[in-house]
């Protein structure tokens, strides 16, 4: 049932900040004592990948439909990261130009070789790519097809003693229509492409159900893959070894959720300092805030890694929660990744991804003003948002946070909205729309937008004004209760509190967007002052 109200003031303040200039980190794994707390990143950095080049680290994570794709983040000290770039600006495949929600860049691995940094990643309906740089900060070079396969997926590179290239990788059921296998193919000298049919090294599914996202690594005379098993929430990490790289490896699970509240640790990086320390970064499903990323401690026992704290001493750890910091030459400056925006540079933040390859119409930046311009663009049925390409969104950053925006909207038509939304397999949207002083703020819902539901309006407010600030505090287990206000100062709620749900193998994301559904016709536009995450 739809509440409509109308409201009624008499002065009208223009919009002011609303005294969060100050905007704190959400979540700082830093302790400041020499010690860090898990996870190092509470956002959305799934299948996390990382390499150490000197004192520096990048790490790559899946990103899936999003756009720029494979972010490529940066720390001295792997506690402390920032987002640097991303990899993958826009898809070449025209597909992508609408959201294709759960396919695109699957786990990802990144290595740095005489030089240079590569990324392998698996599409998982078109093949194993590659790109490549010689600066991880500049341009990468266009995505370079090493494996023409249909369900290959969560590649990674390794370039042996002897110059000779490999390449392990896993199967993806839905379209290989087998998984819990591992392959590996020799590569040629450059990597671009492999040059026989491919060995399977590993079959786990009398042990190992599910095995995926292998990294192979060498060390002692053994050859290494990291791989997890046993699913992403129920799962582990499992190490197999062999003198051979082809096999056969023995097996074992070196990290698991055992008596702690983390659950399935696995899927990520297994690095060297060069004090000698050894750690391991991996991810927890955490449902709406995504796939968080841990760092444990690691030591070697008789040539196996054992990850985290074993406290009865048989070989398989489980996660800490706080440890002292890696033991790195110089300590690293204290940061997050980005979340808060005050639109006063030529470009969008690192942070913000669209649902599919951007259009220049979509959005213009007046860096002087500091403002954000989204034009109201046509989303075809208007059921709901799940296929609008044009939602400009970042991911959550920790388990309670606020984040709020002002808005000045100059529509059009009665058929274009914009506003503040909560987006994933469901999604709740605060809304301005309307035309020339008869303007409706709305709280709009789809709760399964994945399969086609139709939005619904749970609450209708009549606003004399185009300018509004609009916030959404989200809470413990991703409860979302939308706000709005006149003058940046006291807020009013509306609509009833809403639980925020996964997108497709991502996290649930919060973000801005205008829409009309229109297709054609002139466009009215939305402008955004800030965007503010505390």
């Amino acid at each position: 049932m739809i509440r409509i109200k109308r409201l009624k003031i008499h002065t009208l303040i223009m919009p002011v900040l609303i005294g969060m200039t100050g905007y704190a980190e959400v979540w700082q794994p830093d302790l400041g004592n020499g010690m860090y707390k898990n996870p190092v990143i509470f956002a959305d950095y799934s299948d996390p990948d990382v390499v150490r080049v000197g004192e520096d680290f990048y790490m790559t994570a899946s990103s899936f439909n999003c756009v720029p794709a494979l972010p490529v983040l940066h720390s001295r000290d792997l506690v402390n990261w920032t987002l640097v770039n991303h990899a993958i600006p826009r898809f070449e495949d025209p597909d992508f130009d609408r959201p294709q929600h759960g396919n695109g860049v699957w786990a990802p691995a990144i290595r740095y070789h005489e030089g240079s940094y590569y990324i392998y990643y698996g599409d998982p309906d078109r093949g194993i790519y590659m790109v490549k740089t010689e600066d991880p900060l500049g341009e990468w070079n266009a995505p370079v097809l090493v494996k023409k396969a249909y369900g290959n997926i969560d590649p990674c590179p390794f370039w042996d003693d002897d110059g000779r290239v490999y390449m392990v990788h896993a199967f993806a059921h839905s379209r290989a229509g087998v998984n819990s296998l591992l392959q590996i193919n020799e590569l040629n000298a450059q990597g671009s492409g492999i040059i026989d049919k491919g060995v399977i090294v590993f079959d786990g599914h009398q042990n190992y159900p599910t095995i995926e996202g292998p990294k192979l690594y060498k060390r002692n005379g053994y050859y290494y893959i990291f791989a997890p098993a046993g699913g992403v929430k129920p799962g582990w990490q499992t190490v197999l070894r062999s003198r051979e790289i082809t096999g056969p490896y023995e097996d074992r699970i070196v990290l698991a959720q055992g008596s702690t509240e983390i659950n399935g640790p696995h899927q990520g990086a297994y690095l060297e300092l060069e004090n000698g320390e050894a750690w391991f970064v991996h991810f927890q499903d955490r449902d709406a805030y995504g796939r968080i990323v841990h760092l444990q401690p690691v030591i070697w026992r008789e040539d196996w890694p054992v990850m985290g704290t074993d406290t009865d001493n048989d070989g398989t750890g489980e996660p800490i929660l706080k440890h002292t910091k890696p033991g790195v030459r110089e300590s690293a400056s204290v940061q997050i990744p980005q979340t808060s925006d005050d639109f006063n540079k030529p470009e969008l933040g690192l942070q913000w991804q669209w649902q599919a390859n951007p259009k220049e119409e979509w959005n213009a930046l007046d860096a002087d003003r500091g403002v954000l311009r989204l034009n109201a663009w046509g989303t075809g049925d208007g059921l709901n948002l799940w296929d609008a390409p044009n939602l400009l969104l970042q991911k959550l950053s920790a388990p309670r946070m606020t984040v709020a925006t002002a808005v000045s909207w100059f529509g059009r038509s009665e058929k274009e909205r914009s506003g503040l939304i909560v987006m994933g397999m469901g999604y709740a949207a605060l809304t301005i729309s309307g035309l020339k002083g008869d303007y409706d703020l709305e709280l709009r819902r789809c709760v399964d937008a994945e399969h086609g539901e139709a939005e619904t309006i749970e609450e209708k407010i009549s606003v004399p004004t185009h300018q509004l600030f609009l916030k959404v505090d989200i809470q413990d287990d991703a409860v979302c209760t939308f706000s709005y206000s006149l003058d940046g100062k006291d807020y009013r709620s509306i609509g009833s509190p809403f639980k925020a749900r996964p997108g497709k193998w991502i996290g649930a994301k919060v973000g801005l967007f205008s829409v009309s559904e229109e297709s054609s016709g002139p466009a009215g536009y939305a402008e955004y002052r800030y965007f503010y995450v505390n």
